[in-house]
């Protein structure tokens, strides 16, 4: 069964992946509830415009995809659809859920070292851990 999705990335530097993850979605996609290339030009308009817009797209939706790039914390938006997509929200007489989150982390130059990074302890084991600072 397919679910309502809404897709959180920076547009400058995720656009692509966004689509090619809608495209994958096949006809799931019919489900996406986020902008696309026939979504309004909101670039000159006020924040509080923009995310009233942002909210009623995820508004009813169960999954958020959050796509983890480079200067994703740069975003004006991502946490705060992060956080709403997290937070049981009433409108009239309904009552939305708490949406599933799921991380897609960006190749970038075909890898991910720019966030994961892979090292041997002193006892031989490997260990991965990932730059928190890149990430809400």
């Amino acid at each position: 069964m397919a679910h309502k999705t809404f897709i959180s990335y920076k547009y400058s530097e995720s656009l692509k992946l966004r689509d090619d993850i809608i495209k994958a979605l096949g006809d799931d996609a019919e489900y996406y509830k986020g902008e696309n290339g026939f979504s309004p030009n909101m670039s000159d308009d006020k924040d509080e415009t923009i995310w009233n817009y942002l909210k009623d797209m995820i508004w009813g939706t169960s999954v958020t995809i959050v796509i983890i790039s480079p200067h994703m914390i740069d975003s004006d938006w991502i946490e705060s659809e992060i956080m709403y997509s997290l937070r049981k929200v009433s409108r009239n007489d309904t009552q939305s859920q708490r949406n599933g989150v799921v991380g897609v982390i960006k190749k970038v130059d075909g890898g991910y070292s720019w966030f994961k990074n892979t090292h041997i302890n002193d006892d031989g084991c490997s260990v991965i851990t990932y730059d928190e600072t890149k990430v809400f």
